[in-house]
């Protein structure tokens, strides 16, 4: 099937939905690098979703679904196939005492706003992620001693059939930068998360504290997708870089932040070539003087 036959399939199917053809994907990821997707498909609801990621299954089209993009690099030769985004019509956040149920679409720093608007603390390490709250389900995310498993309490998730699967507690098998979600190739669509009634102004004080040290530390001025390096057991990914004396290298527009040299970032006019060989070099140049391959935290997408 060809993309405007796919294209008006689709409108078929869920004629509600937003449906793009030969979108550049550095518009939709936080590292602003990547090349055309064929196809970009904005869900309306759950129900649409389910009927969009079923036929596409069916008729054995690529797909991969994603939030805000913070956790992904989009080759230059771009995606051949359906990227469907999980935003903003799927970003209903509801609060229930000192529960809080949001969709996989809302941002979750909002979600820790809203949490500190309710007197609920537990969610302060988030509030400057930049991800999705479905992103950061799937792999676990934390910052500063905070961790998703931490708060979170059931899940609706997603399968490549288009089934709903609820997971519950320990049915997510979180663990570092880790879930049950990666394992099975499932998408959050809905997290409940249990969180603890506190004094607002303890908790806008400790993400005041939060947000100050990002500032300090980290290269917030430049577009990047977080850290590229999953932290190796006993040390530090950034330390090793630096380590190194890589610092502040670059190829072409892609450079190690002379700020976090855990961050890779794109100083204005990188390629995603320039990001993965940047990569590459680090990951080479670590592993030779440590003997630690690092792995990577972010996921990179499309043909080699």
């Amino acid at each position: 099937m060809n993309k405007i036959d796919t294209y008006n399939e689709l409108e078929t199917i869920c004629s509600s939905c937003t449906i793009l053809r030969d979108v550049p994907m550095k518009e939709h990821t936080t590292m602003k690098v990547g090349g055309k997707a064929d196809l970009m498909i904005i869900p309306e609801s759950i129900t649409c979703i389910q009927k969009i990621v079923s036929f596409l299954n069916l008729s054995n089209i690529p797909f991969i679904i994603i939030g805000n993009g913070s956790n992904l690099i989009f080759r230059d030769e771009g995606y051949k196939g359906a990227v469907v985004k999980i935003g903003k019509p799927l970003s209903d956040i509801e609060v229930y005492d000192d529960i809080i149920v949001a969709m996989a679409g809302a941002s979750l720093a909002h979600v820790a706003n809203i949490a500190l608007e309710h007197s609920l603390t537990g969610l302060e390490f988030a509030c400057g992620i930049p991800g999705s709250i479905g992103g950061a389900i799937y792999m676990n995310a934390g910052a500063y001693d905070g961790e998703m498993k931490q708060v979170v309490v059931e899940t609706l998730c997603l399968d490549r059939d288009g089934n709903l699967i609820t997971l519950k507690g320990n049915e997510h098998n979180f663990s570092y930068r880790h879930s049950r979600i990666q394992d099975d190739n499932l998408t959050c669509l809905q997290v409940k998360m249990r969180l603890i009634k506190s004094e607002k102004s303890k908790i806008q004080t400790k993400m005041n504290e939060f947000n100050a040290r990002r500032r300090e530390k980290q290269p917030l001025n430049y577009p990047s997708a977080g850290s590229i390096f999953k932290r190796p057991p006993g040390t530090f990914a950034g330390m090793l870089v630096d380590n190194c004396g890589l610092k502040g290298t670059k190829i072409g527009g892609a450079q190690v932040s002379d700020k976090h040299c855990g961050f890779i970032v794109n100083t204005g006019d990188a390629t995603a070539q320039d990001i993965i060989s940047l990569i590459k070099y680090v990951q080479d140049t670590v592993y030779k003087n440590s003997g630690i391959m690092l792995e990577l935290e972010v996921k990179i997408v499309g043909s080699c």
